[in-house]
């Protein structure tokens, strides 16, 4: 029956392939892909899809993902799974907090939704935004693979619009969580191995220009009166990008080089931000059609000898690690929890949060902002890392990446953590080395 399924190819020979894997671990969705999403208008993915395990990959072997809808009286043979048919769950959600029987499972995912698209526009271009998936995340639309991600606790995009068709189109995602030992973190923990997409699904609809990153910080030479734009555009447009901060009177053009590279110092004075004084100020930068912005707040964090110094002050640390993991959640992280979380932390009389072994929802780093929380913020390099393992690196530099991308215009991040509890070797310094010199490259305010 195998060998006679459309698009299994030889389905006997694909049981015996163990390098079907290769194909789909590109790990082309990584920091290069990210694209700037502040202020811009989402569609929601979120809710149910329709979901099956798959232990024994099986979905890869017999390509599920060129499957079409049929109907099962139609069906010449049976397939393994129907991905159009059956078990939903919603999005986000940790499949472990689903069914006591997917608790402990490690393994492969299906996840299946259709998504209706009107005519595209020629100059509009289509992301798909995943907050997190747990770990390993393969994206197909309309049964054309377009890339994986690698990394459970940091967001990734893909671009859909050559892909997408007016109607209906059907994407599937494709999440493992297996535990191996060349990845961040490897097989030991002490935290529990969710599976899952537990963070939100977005679609997002660009001009074919887009400001594709944005970076605005308080240029750090005690001066306190410059601030600095950094900006990336990824399209033919190569025209200067306006930026705003109406509050401070700044309205400029910052000019735009032939690799899309924009950057601008602008004197300026804004008021420092501070756990006493959660200023932020809103910021705008325009292109043609498209639009971002951020609620930014600006100060300086500086090391002297063994005093830490917050806008030329010293300030003593005083709080609290905390994870991310709810009793009945896991992962997914709800408003309330969040709010609590924070409320907590205030009554403690914190003025600062470890966000301990990974990188947390991009909410509570904006909360933190608000609220006057200083965070420590982290990648999970953790215990017996292989850090003798070019691909571990690999891993470990683009978790770290995709995070300060994220996070770096959030003025309540103060230590960007490349790893914790670590054995002293030659080959772990070197590692940590790459990692902090990737971190210093990436937030000049390091």
């Amino acid at each position: 029956m195998l060998e006679r399924m459309e698009g299994a190819d030889n389905g006997l020979a694909c049981l015996h392939d163990e390098d079907y894997d290769d194909p789909f671990n590109t790990q082309n969705l990584n920091s290069s892909t990210l694209i700037f999403t502040g202020g811009r208008k989402s569609e929601s993915l979120n809710g149910e899809w329709n979901f099956c395990v798959d232990l024994l990959d099986t979905g890869l072997r017999q390509k599920w993902f060129s499957f079409t809808p049929e109907a099962p009286e139609e069906k010449t043979e049976p397939y393994d799974y129907d991905p159009y048919v059956g078990e939903t769950v919603p999005v986000p959600s940790c499949w472990s907090m689903l069914k006591d029987k997917w608790y402990f499972f490690e393994g492969s995912a299906w996840y299946t939704r259709p998504l209706d698209l009107d005519e595209q526009p020629d100059d509009e271009r289509l992301f798909l935004r995943v907050g997190a998936a747990q770990y390993d995340c393969k994206v197909f639309l309309n049964g054309e693979f377009l890339g994986n991600h690698y990394g459970g606790s940091t967001p990734f995009n893909v671009e859909l619009t050559k892909q997408a068709k007016q109607g209906r189109n059907w994407l599937m995602l494709c999440v493992n969580n297996t535990r191996t030992l060349d990845r961040v973190p490897m097989r030991n923990t002490d935290w529990f191995n969710y599976g899952g997409i537990y963070r939100d699904v977005e679609l997002y609809r660009t001009p074919k220009t887009l400001i594709s990153d944005f970076f605005v910080y308080l240029v750090p030479d005690s001066s306190y009166d410059k601030i600095a734009v950094e900006l990336q555009v990824n399209g033919p447009d190569k025209t200067p990008v306006i930026v705003e901060l109406a509050e401070l009177g700044i309205k400029v053009e910052v000019p735009i080089d032939q690799d899309g590279f924009g950057k601008l110092t602008i004197p300026a004075k804004p008021e420092l931000w501070s756990p006493e004084n959660p200023r932020l100020y809103s910021v705008s930068a325009t292109l043609s059609a498209d639009r971002i912005e951020d609620q930014i707040g600006f100060r300086q964090i500086e090391q002297i000898g063994t005093d830490i110094l917050l806008n030329g002050k010293p300030i003593f640390f005083r709080g609290i690690s905390v994870h991310e993991d709810d009793e009945f959640t896991g992962k997914v992280l709800r408003d309330e929890d969040l709010e609590q979380r924070f409320q907590h932390a205030k009554e403690l009389n914190c003025n600062f949060m470890r966000f301990a072994h990974y990188p947390h929802d991009e909410r509570a780093a904006k909360m933190a902002d608000r609220e006057g929380i200083l965070l420590w913020e982290e990648i999970p390099v953790y215990w017996a890392i292989d850090f003798k393992n070019p691909d571990t690196l690999k891993d470990a530099s683009n978790q770290l990446q995709e995070l300060i991308k994220r996070d770096r215009n959030r003025a309540s991040v103060v230590i960007w953590s490349v790893g914790n509890e670590n054995p002293d070797t030659d080959e772990r310094l070197s590692f940590m080395k790459h990692l902090v010199d990737t971190a210093r490259d990436m937030d000049l305010r390091a």
